[in-house]
């Protein structure tokens, strides 16, 4: 009986475990109400960047809000599927360098921390996000 007890309780805290590993980055991010945010945040910096806003000045805001949004939210393992062009279309011609896109970078950060996402967290959505480089930049 003592025996059926300790494995009862080992599996159930197994259980437990598996639970908790289940986290996503989409969670960690706090779901789509934190990445919304997260995003709009992003946007009004870029508004306010003299470096970056010129590769802006032709884009639809609220496409482009959606499109940032999905594609977040389907890296981070949520519930989106990203529907827009592929990063090297929509980059074609913008002849972004590697400064421009450093600062881009540098501002999604500054809207994450605004909105109190934690330093780990940050770092595996944009260690996700990186591989989409070499198609935004000198293009």
């Amino acid at each position: 009986m003592k025996t059926a007890i300790l494995i009862s309780g080992a599996l159930l805290l197994s259980a437990c475990q598996s639970v908790q590993n289940e986290t996503t980055l989409y969670d960690e991010l706090g779901g789509l109400p934190a990445i919304e945010k997260i995003v709009d945040g992003f946007i009004y910096e870029v508004g306010f960047d003299e470096q970056i806003v010129q590769h802006f000045e032709q884009t639809d805001l609220d496409r482009f809000r959606s499109k940032l949004i999905e594609q977040i939210c389907e890296v981070s393992d949520g519930p989106c599927q990203y529907s827009g062009d592929s990063m090297l279309d929509v980059h074609a011609n913008m002849d972004i360098n590697e400064s421009e896109f450093n600062r881009t970078v540098d501002l999604l950060i500054m809207s994450m921390e605004k909105h109190g996402i934690p330093q780990t967290t940050q770092n595996k959505l944009l260690s996700r996000l990186a591989p989409l480089r070499p198609d935004i930049i000198y293009h």
